[in-house]
């Protein structure tokens, strides 16, 4: 914290804003990446939450982050198994066969293969085999809720005094996080929970053969275990292993945005977690989803706007696409809107997969170090998991195709599912009312110019005049006179002192003119702004892919 703090202020509390590299920022990520991982579950989780935070970090931190697997020792049998027994009951009364090595450890839990009786089975099946089923048991880390719950309160006592550092977008993220990480690590910890939301999205693809969501095993499942079954499959960041069996990439890339677009647009309930140890392919090509104890709500306003962006998107029309970020609450009405569609030019570029010439990413970045100084874009609460899961399932795509199109993807799924015809006729329908409108306005203008005109002659017209400062000029200006009048009269009392051989007071009145020059000229100096290194996804992927 205090190097974060540092690197924010000259003068650590107080000073102009300093310029730091991102070499610097580099090193300072790579040190909090190795405290979140001496620090234990609770702070790896934080920082993955973190590395798909960019309007909390600066992108040599979230490149750093990013590289944070939820990986940590896998706990003692010993103990796993006295959790498991304590829900369910003796393990080889319970369980056919038990493999008491997890398949797949976390920091909250750790995941065991095991074989079940199978209720659905018919009663005269002569093998065995036929009669049970694999399973996958989810058992909760032994003693993490109480280091969880000590975590959590030593994140919101430390939060308060982060706040005071950072700036006002930054410090409503930071608050929104901090509310978002506490329940969403809560509901992780909930397998109960977790086997409702697998439930109503399994039931959400009935039918869709594109998709395999694993089944709840009821009666081997409680609030700290939760039996689902075992699908295999190749995981999905595996491009030579899915090559090699045949399957067709791109449709895989293009099958998860759709699902993912269903989940957030239609269903209002999605998976929350899509890094790739949580997805996986069959060798048909379906899509097998894992580890439904992050996940998320998305109510019928946030859906709305999540579709008019998309529409906006699609047609390209920035100024809608700004209109939605505002309406939504992730962009700052009062950024500049000009170079805010510039931004967005260029991401549209990048989610089409077309090359973004250098010089024009030079261009853009001049303009926002010029126009807006603060980071304009913040993240609601409601839509940090959305970003989140966009984040992670771009990357996805992109691995399985690098020239994957997500606008063309998203427009077709619009255009089927008839939101894009639904948002013409809205248009229509608006248009037709701001006509009638505009036909009422123009009935009233006649009077008014006269009223108007009639004041004008009988010279009884006011104009009032506000004038916006947003950059404080004259703040600044006043600042500035006042430093000169002070400096006037030092420089005098320090020629009148030393006239009258008072050498000493001459002394401290020289002192404190140089302390004001100092200040003088640090009002006319231009302020520094952060130079950023432009980070743009396919392209960076491709040029790592050519160095490796």
């Amino acid at each position: 914290m205090l190097a974060y703090a540092r690197d924010r202020r000259r003068f650590l509390l107080f000073g102009s804003r300093r310029q730091v590299s991102p070499e610097t920022h580099r090193k300072r990520a790579e040190i909090l990446l190795e405290s979140l991982l001496t620090l234990g579950p609770t702070f790896i989780k934080l920082g993955q939450l973190l590395s798909t935070r960019p309007d909390v970090l600066p992108p040599s931190y979230i490149e750093v982050l990013s590289a944070l697997q939820d990986d940590v020792p896998a706990a003692d049998w010993a103990d796993a198994k006295a959790v498991l027994e304590d829900e369910l009951g003796p393990v080889d009364e319970r369980f056919l066969e038990f493999e008491t090595e997890p398949i797949s450890g976390a920091s909250l839990g750790q995941v065991y293969r095991a074989r079940v009786a199978d209720p659905t089975a018919p009663a005269d099946a002569p093998d065995a085999a036929d009669r049970s089923r694999d399973a996958a048991v989810k058992i909760r880390r032994p003693g993490v809720e109480e280091l969880v719950r000590t975590d959590l309160q030593v994140i919101h006592w430390a939060l308060p005094i982060l706040l005071y550092f950072v700036d006002d977008a930054r410090a409503f993220s930071l608050e929104n996080l901090a509310d978002e990480f506490s329940k969403t690590i809560r509901e992780e910890m909930d397998y109960e929970r977790e086997a409702e939301i697998l439930r109503e999205i399994q039931s959400n693809f009935d039918g869709d053969d594109r998709y395999v969501i694993p089944d709840v095993i009821e009666s081997h499942s409680g609030p700290r275990v939760l039996t689902m079954e075992y699908v295999g499959g190749t995981k999905i960041n595996d491009v030579a292993d899915l090559e090699q069996r045949g399957v067709d990439r791109s449709q895989v890339a293009e099958n998860l945005q759709l699902a993912y677009m269903q989940m957030i647009i239609d269903d209002g309930v999605f998976h929350a977690d899509p890094h790739p140890g949580n997805l996986a392919v069959t060798d048909d090509g379906r899509i097998v989803f894992y580890d439904f104890g992050m996940s998320g709500r998305v109510d019928e306003f946030v859906q709305s706007k999540i579709v008019d962006f998309y529409i906006a998107v699609a047609n390209q029309d920035i100024d809608a696409i700004l209109d939605a970020l505002i309406e939504i609450g992730t962009l700052s009405p009062e950024a500049d809107r000009a170079v805010m569609a510039n931004v967005m030019e260029l991401a549209i570029q990048d989610a089409r997969g077309e090359d973004i010439e250098q010089y024009r990413v030079q261009q853009i970045i001049g303009q926002v170090e010029d126009s807006i100084y603060e980071f304009p874009l913040r993240l609601p609460k409601n839509l940090a998991l959305v970003l989140r899961v966009a984040t992670v399932v771009e990357g996805v795509c992109v691995t399985l195709d690098s020239d994957f199109d997500f606008i063309a993807t998203a427009t077709d799924y619009l255009v089927d599912e008839g939101y894009r015809e639904e948002s013409i006729r809205q248009y229509l329908s608006e248009s037709g009312h701001q006509v009638r409108r505009s036909a009422e306005s123009l009935t009233r203008i006649a009077p008014k110019t006269e009223r108007t005109l009639d004041r004008i002659d009988r010279d009884d017209l006011y104009v009032r005049i506000g004038v916006e400062d947003s950059k404080d000029v004259f703040a600044l200006l006043a600042k500035r006179l006042i430093y000169g009048m002070l400096l006037t009269m030092s420089v005098f009392s320090m020629g009148v002192l030393y006239a009258l051989d008072a050498a000493e007071a001459s002394v401290i009145a020289a002192g404190f003119s140089v302390v004001v020059i100092v200040l003088l000229y640090r009002s006319f100096r231009d302020r520094r702004s952060t130079r950023v290194k432009p980070q743009f996804t396919r392209q960076s992927m491709r040029q790592r892919r050519g160095e490796e």
